[in-house]
This record gives C-alpha cells, structure tokens and sequence, in this order.
C-alpha cells in the first residue's frame, strides 16, 4: 500500500514554490501539449505530486489518482496538480508522465532535491497540498484518497475529521440504506444475478460477511455459515438475511464465490465493498458484522459466535450469548467430571469441545463430550454408558 512520510503536515502555501522554482530558472511548467506559464495555475488550489516510473506503489497509486482528478475536474473544483518526478532518467520521467492529465515541473535533479527538502519527502508516492499554514493538511493524503476517493479533496484534517464522522455515524447505525446503497444504486444483488431492493431487508436481522474465496478460512467457514442460514432462514421464516461484502482480488473469484452461496452481495464493481470495509475497520477475513432489526450495529465479532454456538447465538446479542453460557454451565454442572463407558478401555474426562464428532453415533457435536487422554476419542453425553 502507498504510503507518505510521517510528520505531522503543515505546508507554506504555493509562493514558496515559485521561489524555489525561480531559484533554479523555471520559468513554465510542462504538460502533454507544451510549455505553461506559471502564472497559470495562480488562484488554483495546487498539489505536488512526487512519484517515479521505477516505484510500483506510484504505478499502483497514480491510475487512482488520476480518476479523482477528473472527478474533481467535472466537478469544477479548482485543483491544479504538479507531478515531481523521483526517476533516474529523462525518459523514464517522460514515459511516467505520458499516463497524466496535469502539470510537471521540468526533469531537474537540483529541483527535485530542492523541493524534496522544502516539503519533506521522505517516500513515495506523495501528494502535497500547497495551503496557508493556518490550513492543516492531513498527515497522510495518500491514504485519505485510497479509503475516500474524490470525497477526501481538499484533503485538509478539517475534512478527513468530517469524513471519519460520518463513518463513526454509518457503524453506529439507524440506517440501513445509507449504510449499503449510494445514489446510484439501491439494491444488492444475489447469486443468479437478480437484484433485491436494501429496502426491503429493514427490519431484518443483517449478517456483513467479509472474505475472500482464496482464503481457506474463510471457505471453512462459509460452509458453517451456511448451514446457519438455513437454519435460521426455517426458524425466523426469513428474518435473517446475509451479504457478502468480497475482498476477492477479481470478478473471476467473487463469482465463484457467489455460485456457492445462499445468500445476497455488494456489487463487484461497487466501491461500497470498500467503504464498509473501513466503516468496521476489518482487518481479519473472514469477518461477520450483525445489523439488528432496529438498523443498528449489534456485533462485529459474530463470527466467533457461530464458530461456537452455530444458530443458537441468534440474534447475536450479548445477552443472548450470556443467556447460551449460562445454560452450558448449568449442563456442565449437572454431568459428572469422569466416567468409564464399557465401550472404550480408558477412563473419559468432561471436556468442554467447539466441536467434535462422536466416536461411537458418529454425529457431530458441541460444547460438552467425554474424551480420552490417552488416545482420541470423543462420546457425546448421551452416548455414555457407564460400567
């Protein structure tokens, strides 16, 4: 991921650049069509760009950004932004500069140096917003473009504070649509393409899933996660409702996903994907995030609910998993701490299990079972029969 140095930023505004410029002779900027005089981008709001053609997260980094430039560009905001160049070489620089819309300062080793030094640059990509030090900028530009898009401009730490507002807002919850859907789409879809209105999911419990199909963990736990929403989908008759939120590296692997699931999905192609991923700070897949019925955030650890509780931890509040662990407890209490079953030779100790699978009935099982020390063997209670 792009990153940018780490100092707390607060840049002169651009009159120190045409200093700096005038110092080493520039008297005009480039762009793909010739000379510019510098007088053109008075009144502008002006951004240095530092990058180079030799730096893979500058590649990664500059296809972005040029689409925020045009998005800002549509939206008449005036913003000007000057590429710095970080190559070795006047093609290098020439053919990294091809693949952007904006300004470049003349390939100059001595002004590179000098400019580096001014703003303080001590990595690349960076993007370096020219304001009034009374203006703070926040600390790391590239990374607000990366979560925010064109929303990020005029990247200050005024807005990146508003914007992390209204994340705080979304994951607190009270509404599921602004949540999930944006101005140009309203709907999720499912898996054979069709299109469900978010709509029509208020007032039902909301399960987010988080993963990828190249995760193995998150397949393991898709099949789990499956049999739960059969589960529940017979005893709320519908109530509960998942959606994938993909993090798969392409459309290829989100559709192999999607072929295997019961369930409803963001769109591929929407940024939504990765907006929820910030809003719940997912860091970990697979991850599952419960929206109640009331619109609000219940849980974002309901993965490790199903993983030991499966559909009994439904609706994934604390209370009821206090509820389910008092009554494992109260079980726990009631069953003896050994026995010796006349179907095993050892004697089988009461141990609390995830799951299991039943040595003797062959089912799986949960929570308590009589295993054996000496060797791997599992009864479920039930199954004992004591000499």
């Amino acid at each position: 991921m792009a990153v940018l140095a780490d100092y707390q930023v607060q840049f002169p505004e651009s009159g120190d650049l045409y200093s700096i410029l005038a110092a080493e002779g520039i008297e005009f900027l480039l762009s793909h069509s010739g000379e510019v005089p510098l007088e053109y981008i008075h009144g502008k709001t002006v951004s240095l760009f530092f990058s180079a053609n030799w730096c893979r997260p500058c590649k990664d980094f500059t296809p972005e950004l040029v689409k925020l430039y045009g998005n800002l560009q549509k939206r008449g905001e005036e913003l000007e932004i000057i590429f710095v160049s970080f190559d070795h070489d006047m093609t290098s620089f020439y053919e990294h500069f091809w693949c952007m819309p904006w300004l470049a300062v003349p390939f100059n080793l001595s002004l590179r140096n000098k400019l580096r030094d001014k703003y303080r640059i001590a990595r690349i990509p960076s993007l370096v917003p020219l304001y009034p030090d009374e203006i703070s900028v926040a600390e790391d530009v590239i990374g607000l473009i990366e979560d925010y898009g064109p929303e990020a401009f005029p990247f200050t730490k005024k807005r990146k504070e508003e914007l992390k507002a209204i994340d705080d807002s979304k994951r607190i919850g009270g509404q599921l649509e602004k949540l999930l859907t944006h101005e140009s789409r309203n709907y999720v879809v499912s898996r054979n393409g069709s299109k469900v209105l978010v709509s029509e999911l208020v007032g039902k419990t909301i399960g987010l899933y988080f993963g990828a199909h190249w995760c193995p963990p998150f397949r393991s736990f898709t099949s789990q996660l499956i049999d739960v929403y059969d589960e529940l989908a017979t005893a709320t008759k519908g109530d509960f409702e998942v959606i994938l939120v993909s993090t798969d590296r392409d459309s290829r692997e989100f559709n192999i996903n999607m072929a295997n699931m019961p369930w409803l999905a963001i769109p591929y192609a929407d940024r939504t994907r990765q907006d929820l991923c910030r809003i719940f700070n997912i860091k970990l897949i697979p991850a599952l995030v419960i929206i109640g019925p009331e619109e609000k955030t219940v849980t974002i650890n309901a993965r490790e609910m199903v993983s030991l509780y499966g559909s009994r931890s439904f609706p994934f509040t604390e209370s009821r998993i206090a509820e389910l662990k008092a009554c494992l407890k109260k079980e726990g209490d009631s069953l003896p701490r050994k026995v010796k079953d006349k179907k095993h030779e050892h004697e089988l100790k009461l141990d609390m299990a995830k799951a299991y699978v039943c040595d003797f009935c062959k089912k799986q099982g949960r929570f308590w079972a009589f295993s054996c020390d000496a060797c791997d063997y599992d009864l479920h209670p039930t199954c004992v029969e004591e000499q």
